[in-house]
C-alpha cells in the first residue's frame, strides 16, 4: 500500500477504542489526538461502550467519512474482525493498541503494555506480603485479551511463589467497575474470609474495593492500570498495588510510529510498553494527579 501524503487541509484519522469513558483510554486518546493534530490531521473517535456490534457499524461509520487511517482497541478480539476486513478492503492502514485483535496481520504496528508482567508484578508482591497464603478471588474479563494475560500473569507469579493460594471465585467483571462490583458483593458474601482480590484493570479493583468495604472486609484489593483514582487510595485503603501501564506512553508511541510508516520509514510489528508495581512505598514518584 503507498502511504498517502497530507492534503492541504489535512487528513481524517479514525479511532475505535473498547470504553471511552475509561480514563485510561481518555489520556490515551488524547495522547494520539496530539500527534494527529501535530501533523495538520484531524481524530475522528468513536466509543462503541463494549458493544462488539456496535463497534463494527461505527468502523463502516469511519470509512463512509473518508478516513484515511484508522487506530483501533478491540471489544472483543474476533468480534472486531469483519470491520478490519472492512477497512483492508478500503485500503486503510490499521494500527493496534493496548489489546490485541484476533488476527495480527491486518496491523501494520502494534504498541500494548506488556500486560502479562503488569499482572505478573501484583502476584509477586501478594505472595511476599501474604506468605501464609489463603483464599482469593479473581475478576477477570474473557473476551479482553489485554485482561487475560494479566490475569494469567498473575497467576503464575502466585504458582511461581510456592506460597499456597486458592482461587475460590473467578468471575467476568467486564472490566467494569459498576458489574466488577455486583460481582465482588456475591463472591464475598459466599467467600467473606478471602485475603486478597485481583482485579484485571483499575475499575475492576475499584469496584471491588467498593464491595469489600461495604461488607465490611480488608482483602488485600490489586487492580492493574495506575490510574490516578487507585493511585490516590493507595496509602490509606486495602487498595494495595497496581501494575502500572502508560497510556501516554502508550498513544505517544502508536502513533508517531504510524506516521514515520506514512513518511516510508520501516517500523516494527511490535511495540511492548513498560508496565511496573505501584504500591504505598513507590507511589510518591508517580503522584496521584494524573496519568503516567
Amino acid at each position: 500500500m503507498m502511504a498517502m501524503s497530507a492534503s492541504a487541509e489535512g487528513k481524517l484519522v479514525g479511532y475505535t477504542c473498547m470504553d471511552g469513558t475509561n480514563p485510561f483510554f481518555v489520556a490515551l486518546q488524547g495522547a494520539i489526538q496530539e500527534v494527529v493534530e501535530e501533523n495538520g490531521d484531524e481524530l475522528v473517535a468513536m466509543d462503541p461502550a463494549n458493544d462488539s456490534n456496535k463497534q463494527v457499524d461505527q468502523i463502516e461509520d469511519l470509512i463512509s467519512r473518508g478516513i484515511e487511517m484508522m487506530f483501533v482497541n478491540p471489544v472483543d478480539a474476533d468480534g472486531i474482525i469483519p470491520g478490519l476486513d472492512m477497512l483492508k478492503d478500503a485500503d486503510i492502514p490499521m494500527f493496534g493498541f493496548d489489546t490485541e485483535v484476533g488476527d495480527m496481520s491486518y496491523l501494520v504496528s502494534y504498541a500494548g503494555s506488556d500486560n502479562y508482567n503488569a499482572g505478573y508484578v501484583c502476584g509477586e508482591d501478594l505472595a511476599k506480603k501474604v506468605p501464609d497464603g489463603g483464599d482469593i478471588l479473581v475478576l477477570d474479563s474473557p473476551t479482553m485479551q489485554s485482561v487475560t494475560d494479566r490475569t494469567n500473569g498473575f497467576l503464575d507469579a502466585i504458582k511461581e511463589s510456592g506460597v499456597e493460594f486458592n482461587v475460590v471465585g473467578q468471575q467476568d467483571a467486564q472490566g467494569n467497575q459498576q458489574v466488577a462490583n455486583e460481582k465482588a458483593t456475591d463472591l464475598l458474601t459466599a467467600n467473606p474470609d478471602v485475603v486478597a482480590i485481583f482485579g484485571g484493570n483499575d475499575p475492576t479493583a475499584l469496584g471491588a474495593y467498593a464491595a469489600a468495604d461495604a461488607a465490611g472486609v480488608t482483602p488485600l484489593i490489586y487492580g492493574v492500570d495506575g490510574s490516578p483514582d487507585v493511585k490516590a487510595l493507595l496509602k490509606d485503603t486495602m487498595l494495595e498495588g497496581t501494575g502500572a501501564q502508560s497510556p501516554i506512553t502508550i498513544g505517544k508511541t502508536i502513533a508517531e510510529t504510524a506516521y514515520k510508516w506514512l513518511d516510508g520509514e520501516e517500523v516494527e510489528e511490535y511495540i511492548p510498553i513498560e508496565t511496573f508495581l505501584v504500591t504505598a512505598d513507590n507511589v510518591d514518584d508517580y503522584g496521584t494527579d494524573g496519568w503516567q
